[in-house]
């Protein structure tokens, strides 16, 4: 396995960890793979976690168990459930990692309106539904040694600190989690990072946050920052966490452009340059980056689970000639 990639001494970290989902939220976003997500068969789930980790990802983290008032799994908190292709794609997913040694953080989301998360972390309901799925998942999957830990998904803008509102959330959240098993791990992936200011006070927002893992989105691909600008940013978060001592720092860069308008049209797969200037950016200064995502982005050309813009085969190929690059 690849630690560390270098070229014309530039140490650059592989892309280790991914976001995964069985429908994207968005469905303009969306375009070009939710309709195919929607008839994957057991064995394309199987060929593509499989896919992901011989490109040397080993950490999935789950967007969401429910979406839209129904969820993925058998539960009678929503009256309606997502007919899939495959009963149980929770299970075949969490089966299929056993077997190969990956990590997956299971989602504790979305039990309210995904667009709405400020009322997510407050509504009474919402929570009250969150934990209960939380207690269901961990009864139905918890025997999975691949069940690694959370992903808290409703999250806020830093507008500069974390909200009160917030951090009383991730900590309701984890408390839940370590009732159910102290080995799990805890993570979250906030965006706001070219506006978070890191000093003493957002270090203090830190110390009082329970969380294990924090991977801050670039927010490259929303054109909210450039891989110069994200440098910078990381370089000041690295401080921050180093003096809060608490919360690894992770980064999640977005593999993604769009097709038209910002967040109103589909996600396609950005050009590798860019997504090799956004991995040199961050990697000085985090231990682990993820990506936004795998699936529908990235896509190994010739496999039947083929999903996304046909450019997905063309990141893959570029970011798999890239790795190998440094093995020669």
């Amino acid at each position: 396995m690849i630690k560390e990639l270098m070229h014309d001494s530039i140490y650059t970290k592989p892309i280790t960890g991914s976001w995964f989902e069985f429908r994207h939220h968005n469905t303009k976003e969306g375009k070009y793979w939710n309709d195919t997500l929607q008839n994957f068969t057991e064995d394309q789930w199987r060929v593509k976690v499989r896919e992901m980790k011989e490109a040397g990802i080993d950490q999935l983290a789950m967007l969401a168990t429910a979406l839209k008032d129904k969820a993925y799994f058998k539960t009678d908190i929503f009256p309606e459930r997502w007919l899939l292709a495959v009963n149980d794609p929770i299970e075949i997913v969490l089966d299929e990692t056993d077997k190969i040694g990956m990590n997956v953080y299971m989602s504790s989301g979305f039990y309210g309106n995904w667009r709405s998360p400020e009322n997510n972390i407050t509504d009474p309901k919402v929570l009250s539904r969150m934990l209960r799925a939380m207690n269901e998942l961990a009864e139905l999957y918890g025997h999975h040694k691949s069940f690694y830990g959370w992903y808290y998904p409703d999250e806020t803008w830093i507008g500069g600190y974390m909200d009160k509102a917030f951090i009383d959330f991730v900590n309701l959240s984890s408390a839940e989690v370590h009732k159910l098993d102290k080995r799990f791990k805890t993570l979250i992936g906030p965006y706001g990072t070219k506006d978070l200011h890191a000093d003493d006070r957002y270090i203090q927002d830190l110390e009082r946050l329970d969380i294990d893992f924090i991977a801050y989105q670039d927010e490259v691909g929303v054109e909210k920052s450039t891989p110069d600008q994200t440098a910078k940013y990381f370089e000041a978060l690295k401080r921050a966490h180093d003096k809060a001592g608490r919360a690894k720092l992770w980064a999640d860069i977005e593999l993604f452009c769009f097709e038209g308008e910002v967040y109103h049209s589909a996600l396609l797969p950005a050009p590798f340059e860019r997504v090799r200037e956004q991995l040199e950016a961050v990697s000085p200064y985090v231990e682990k980056v993820f990506c936004y995502e795998y699936p529908g982005l990235m896509s190994k050309p010739g496999s039947i689970a083929r999903l996304g813009h046909p450019n997905a085969e063309i990141l893959y190929a570029d970011y798999m000639n890239y790795r190998k690059s440094f093995e020669e």
